[in-house]
């Protein structure tokens, strides 16, 4: 994705109050930030199976979409916006939560597999290609085993950030407000190179 090429922003999650503020959502968290920072808001989008809000003006406008299919659908909400705003996969970025990244990493990549994640697997189902950008919130593991990360899984994605993370949440939504802005003057490349060395928990020490 080369610089100003980013047209539509999806952050994945689940619908609902039940799933907000949940590690799973942080993909959501993000957009709801970025659309508070520019003033804007989300507004129900039926054909689109999401919640869009819309930054700038004409052929330089940036859509943000919350999908609303749940998790393991995700994929059927992008292929409508990319189909309905007639843009290119390499006009997407995918801003998802992942089990593998620590709270305060972040990882930007020009493609890869789903890596165990719904949302991703569904996305490449219904865009038939691994080859989109994705931004990795790391959102911590649930346990040291491959034994421990079965048996909580759910319960972790699922879970709410606890108090003393808080700040530390708020830390890594910026730094991915300021990683969207990054990509958008510098390109994919670029911007990966400084998101990806990011050690937010440190610096919150």
């Amino acid at each position: 994705m080369d610089r100003g090429q980013l047209r539509l922003v999806v952050g994945l999650g689940n619908p609902g109050d039940r799933y907000a503020g949940t590690r799973h959502n942080v993909g959501f968290m993000a957009l709801e930030a970025m659309a508070r920072r520019e003033g804007t808001r989300f507004r129900s989008m039926p054909k689109l199976h999401g919640e869009l809000a819309e930054l700038g003006l004409g052929a330089e406008r940036l859509r943000l979409l919350m999908p609303q299919t749940f998790m393991n659908d995700s994929g059927r909400a992008i292929r409508a916006a990319l189909d309905w705003f007639d843009l290119d996969v390499n006009q997407l970025l995918v801003v998802v939560d992942d089990m593998d990244l620590p709270l305060g990493r972040l990882r930007l990549r020009a493609k890869g597999s789903a890596g165990g994640h719904n949302g991703l697997r569904s996305t490449i189902q219904h865009l038939g290609t691994q080859d989109f950008a994705r931004l990795k919130i790391g959102i911590g593991a649930p346990g040291r085993t491959p034994e421990e990360r079965r048996a909580r899984t759910v319960s972790h994605v699922l879970g709410s950030f606890s108090k003393e993370e808080q700040p530390l949440l708020e830390t890594v939504l910026d730094a991915v407000l300021k990683g969207l802005d990054l990509i958008q003057r510098q390109g994919l490349e670029k911007a990966g190179n400084q998101l990806n060395g990011l050690q937010l928990a440190e610096t919150d020490a």
